[in-house]
């Protein structure tokens, strides 16, 4: 095989009277697949907690040069202007605060929190803005001597020049899942990691729960019956997922850090496997681990093999495993694109794929970012 360019990664999960992720009316999300409706987990809420895992020994946060990040309106509010209020003159800071506000959100930005975009901004960004807040408001005389301070240092300044030198200027996050920033196009970052919206494997099983909450302290002479009456939908399913991370694309976001990289494949595969998505967390304990996981390291253009239940095979992991092994064989046989793989099961097996437990599998991944090439390559 030449060098991996991308790893694959395909994983079966069960969950039972869940309600994993909800749309805007509070039902589970759905798409139509086959002509078959089925239930789905978005890729922002998936990627939204493998990243905030927190209590997980395999948590993003637990690696070593790991840098934080944050996504909010109220960056400047919060990070750069409240830490110099009771410091500097308050005319002199709310002078600031309208000036960095644009400085970061583009013209919008002084026009309130609902008109600027939900900005994801590093720590090393958030440290540099900070302080240069805080250099101009020591060195302003008024108010007036603030905002031409602002101006003029901020005329040829964009988020590069303000973290030059920073290996992870977005941090960790921004360099797995990308950020778009709309006041600096130059401060975009490519995402390496690319998640798919999961789905379910046979048709949407739901039911309506109605449900009650009663008063304990009720007296005997009240009326009788439930002081709360709900309705709320429960699914379960066997979903399909599917993650390509592009290794070239994560160890350029790294700083050119390999081991730094190789440490986030690791960890990653034990997210995508161990932490389950979910609300109504209290009333349905949704957790679930992966009951297969395929890893595929290849350097030709990545495929889903989600057309392996195109048509809906039923909510068996049997047949979904075997599904998903023909459409495996039907690729090789007509592509032959080569890629080298591994895989867990808990039943079965995928045939002619080395099977391992979830540790080995993670140390196999990560041990392909060593021989992926550079970005330029």
């Amino acid at each position: 095989m030449t060098k991996p360019r991308f790893l694959q990664i395909h994983t079966l999960h069960s969950y039972t009277a869940a309600l994993l992720n909800r749309d805007d009316t509070g039902q589970a999300k759905r798409l139509v697949y086959g002509g078959t409706t089925r239930t789905r987990i978005s890729s922002q809420s998936l990627k939204r907690h493998w990243r905030k895992a927190e209590n997980d020994p395999h948590a993003l946060k637990q690696l070593a040069g790991y840098v934080d990040s944050f996504r909010s309106r109220e960056l400047v509010t919060e990070k750069v202007i409240k830490p110099l209020r009771g410091h500097f003159a308050d005319e002199i800071v709310n002078a600031l605060e309208p000036a960095f506000q644009k400085l970061v959100y583009g013209d919008s930005g002084a026009k309130g929190k609902k008109s600027r975009q939900t900005l994801l901004l590093g720590e090393p960004e958030i440290t540099w803005l900070a302080a240069r807040a805080a250099e101009i408001a020591a060195s302003a005389v008024d108010a007036k001597a603030a905002e031409k301070a602002v101006a003029d240092w901020a005329k040829d300044k964009n988020f590069r020049t303000m973290t030059e030198g920073a290996s992870l200027p977005g941090g960790l996050t921004a360099a797995l899942f990308g950020r778009m920033v709309t006041s600096d196009p130059a401060a975009n970052i490519d995402a390496p990691v690319h998640v798919a919206h999961a789905f379910t494997i046979h048709p949407a099983e739901s039911e309506d729960d109605y449900f009650t909450a009663v008063d304990d302290l009720k007296r005997d002479d009240d009326d009788s019956g439930a002081d709360t009456i709900q309705e709320t939908e429960l699914t379960s399913g066997l979903y399909y997922g599917y993650v390509v991370i592009d290794l070239p694309g994560l160890i350029k976001n790294c700083g050119e850090d390999r081991e730094l990289a190789a440490r986030v494949v690791h960890n990653l595969l034990y997210l995508i496997a161990e932490v389950s998505p979910g609300a109504k967390l209290g009333s349905t304990a949704p957790y679930g681990r992966a009951e297969l996981m395929l890893v595929e390291a290849g350097d030709r253009q990545p495929r889903s093999l989600s057309t392996a239940y195109r048509e809906a095979v039923g909510h068996s992991f049997a047949k979904g495993r075997d599904a998903l092994a023909r459409q495996l064989a039907a690729f090789d046989k007509a592509y032959a694109t080569g890629e080298a793989r591994r895989h867990l099961s808990i039943e079965g097996e995928l045939p002619g794929i080395d099977k391992t437990p979830l540790s080995e599998l993670a140390a196999w991944a990560a041990g392909q970012v060593k021989d992926a090439p550079d970005a330029d390559d």
